[in-house]
């Protein structure tokens, strides 16, 4: 297989233990946390078995230095949106595997299973970001509390805000034409967007930091603070705004 297969194999492995787990007793804490588990053991029996040489970035898993030096490094977050996940009947969470390398320096490789949905969607091929439909154009936002900085870029787009669920999820709604912007200031880890915004990517859309530099990938540091997905079109009004 090749790199994207890996990653799409990996994703599809999380999605087969984490709905029957979903669909069984457990609930609340106990749900989030043998999913966690579960789909972090399916993902990485899928590398293990096809990448075995390379490093992994996973939220599940002992952060190992190695991945500093090497040169293939897998960020994964096996189950983004436990609270979606854990509520039943909610289909905006994810599972993330994404490949970032070191001769480019970056994310090569994304994959971004939608389990719910029955869907992964990858960086090849590439997905087809939908045209924009008639009405007002939208924000995508966290279903607990809009941050400053996402009400600002709706504000400079005329836009309305559009509650979702997984930071992932959120990315992807951008993606598949649900959404037109999904700005987030409150800090996130490498894992929760490295996938997505590698198929992000993918699809033609606008992804940055909030003060339009790159995201960086594999850096000692996990922490993100901050994160703009947008068509790209739209990226200099919502960078004027957010600054």
């Amino acid at each position: 297989m090749n790199d994207v297969q890996v990653a799409v194999a990996a994703a599809r492995a999380a999605a087969e233990v984490l709905l029957p787990l979903r669909d069984g007793d457990l609930r609340d804490g106990a749900l989030g946390d043998a999913g966690d588990a579960a789909a972090q053991r399916a993902i990485a029996a899928v590398l293990a078995a096809h990448r075995p040489g390379d490093a992994v970035l996973s939220e599940e898993a002992a952060d190992d230095p190695a991945r500093l030096t090497a040169d293939r490094v897998w960020v994964v977050d096996p189950l983004d949106g436990t609270k979606e996940y854990r509520a039943g009947g909610r289909h905006d969470w994810a599972v993330h595997v994404a490949l970032w390398e070191r001769g480019p320096g970056d994310l090569t490789v994304g994959a971004v299973g939608l389990p719910a949905l029955g869907e992964v969607l990858a960086t090849d091929p590439a997905p087809v970001v939908p045209p924009v439909p008639a009405g007002p154009l939208r924000v995508a936002v966290s279903r607990s509390r809009a941050p400053e900085v996402a009400r600002a870029a709706a504000a400079a787009l005329d836009a309305v805000l559009v509650p979702l669920g997984s930071a992932g999820y959120k990315t992807l709604a951008v993606v598949r034409g649900e959404a037109d912007a999904y700005v987030h200031a409150g800090g996130m880890y490498q894992w929760d967007s490295a996938a997505p915004v590698a198929v992000a990517r993918a699809a033609g859309l606008w992804t940055s930091r909030l003060d339009g530099s790159p995201l960086v990938y594999n850096a000692q540091d996990a922490w993100l603070p901050d994160l703009v997905v947008c068509r790209p079109e739209l990226a200099d009004r919502v960078l004027a705004a957010v600054r």
